[in-house]
């Protein structure tokens, strides 16, 4: 069992101001030499283009690209540079897993990936220049996996495919957009329907007057949406993108299904998927898809809760009172997980092993 944590980032004030905050904490991090390795291994089949990128955040949430502008000054980094690491835009994602299980007014998480990608940051971010206020594990630092807003909205995504991508924003950038810039899951559905995609992921929104979920099936070529409590690594409409190989994506869907007709409660729904023998729990860490957190959001109290790695009791945040000027007190959130393989913001990691060769 490996110890691992992830650092409390708590922060108000502008988006610039938030960018350049990080990049003085990233500044000659064990993350930043690490990332810088990985580029000798792996090489980008994508390119960037600084002016279209810059249009594109222009036209749909110019504050974010403020977050870059003070990144890009704290680290001393071309715009270029800023935008490989953290852009969100054009970026290739490997595949993943997870899982989300929403019940009566919880929406529960179960983030599954591979170790050497995660940030090990948890960010509270209340900007006064524009967007909503946000609670949430971040990816790729200026990204967010899932999460809940000032406003109530909470999701989280599930990967689906990789085929044939397109120009457009990865997953953790979309999560972020829907988190800053929508109020409310329809809203959510709106941007989603709007923006260009890079991938094939599932996002799974839930706010305080959402009755069933919206799951909303994305792909380079369409976008469609349905209604559902759970949602794990396969389409229901898009099954032409679907990959050959469904049967983990299947069974975690049907546990989660089993156990809807119980109306079981927020913390048994968060025990379902942290428990290491309810079948949700991944430990397939080298292929891709092993749980490294547990996350659960409460719209209607405005809570959420965290645990890294799994059979963990979750660490639990009040969100309004954050949001009311009290600061957390905690500093780093600490769990365990069963690998040996490094993790990028705590140790140094061999980029000749483990991460395949896009």
């Amino acid at each position: 069992m490996k110890k691992i944590y992830a650092d409390i980032i708590q922060f108000r004030g502008s988006h610039y101001d938030f960018g350049f905050m990080q990049g003085e904490l990233l500044k000659d991090s064990i993350m930043v030499k690490n990332r810088e390795q990985q580029w000798k291994v792996r090489k980008p089949l994508f390119r960037i283009d600084l002016e279209e990128t810059k249009q594109v955040y222009q036209r749909l949430a110019p504050a974010i690209w403020d977050e870059f502008l003070g990144l890009q000054d704290a680290l001393k980094w071309p715009m270029e540079r800023v935008l490989l690491e953290f852009g969100g835009y054009r970026v290739n994602i490997y595949p993943s897993g997870c899982s989300i299980y929403v019940g009566g007014n919880y929406l529960i998480r179960n983030y599954d990936y591979h170790p050497k990608t995660y940030d090990g940051r948890f960010t509270l971010f209340q900007p006064n220049d524009g967007g909503y206020a946000i609670i949430g594990p971040s990816q790729k630092v200026t990204g967010r996996m899932d999460g809940l807003n000032e406003k109530g909205l909470a999701l989280g995504y599930t990967f689906m495919n990789r085929k044939r991508p397109g120009d457009g924003f990865v997953c953790n950038m979309i999560g972020r957009l829907a988190l800053e810039l929508c109020a409310t899951a329809e809203e959510a559905v709106d941007l989603l329907k709007e923006i260009p995609h890079r991938h094939s992921f599932s996002y799974t929104f839930f706010d305080k007057k959402c009755q069933t979920p919206y799951i909303v099936e994305t792909s380079p070529r369409r976008v469609e949406v349905r209604r559902g409590n759970s949602c794990t690594n396969h389409f229901h409409i898009l099954t032409e993108e679907n990959r050959h190989h469904l049967d983990d994506s299947l069974k975690r869907q049907g546990i989660m299904e089993r156990n809807q007709i119980h109306d079981i409660s927020g913390i048994e729904a968060f025990r379902l998927l942290n428990k290491s023998d309810q079948g949700v729990f991944s430990k397939l860490y080298r292929s891709w898809a092993g749980t490294i957190h547990t996350s659960a959001y409460f719209p209607e109290d405005m809570k959420a809760w965290f645990a890294l790695g799994g059979d963990q009791d979750p660490v639990q945040f009040d969100f309004s009172e954050w949001l009311n000027g009290e600061d957390l007190q905690l500093a780093r959130i600490e769990g365990e997980v069963d690998t040996d393989i490094p993790f990028v913001h705590m140790e140094k990691a061999d980029w000749y092993s483990d991460v395949r060769k896009p």
